[in-house]
């Protein structure tokens, strides 16, 4: 499996935290709200913006060590 495929790995607790308020959102939260009030829309966002800073750093750590 090549770099650029492999899933980013979060810390388990950050998964696993992320998986139960997802759950929770999705048995309990709200029935329907507008994109800019879901909470379910903030947490899905929240954690893609927590990958995509995961792979921007890990991807900075390999590019350093390349060039040393």
């Amino acid at each position: 499996m090549s770099a650029a495929r492999r899933p980013a790995r979060l810390t388990i607790g950050h998964r696993l935290w992320y998986r139960l308020r997802l759950a929770g959102l999705t048995l309990f939260g709200p029935a329907q709200l507008e994109s800019h009030n879901d909470p379910k829309m903030r947490l899905e966002a929240d954690h893609r913006a927590r990958v995509d800073a995961h792979r921007a750093a890990k991807a900075e750590r390999r590019e350093r060590r390349r060039s040393s």
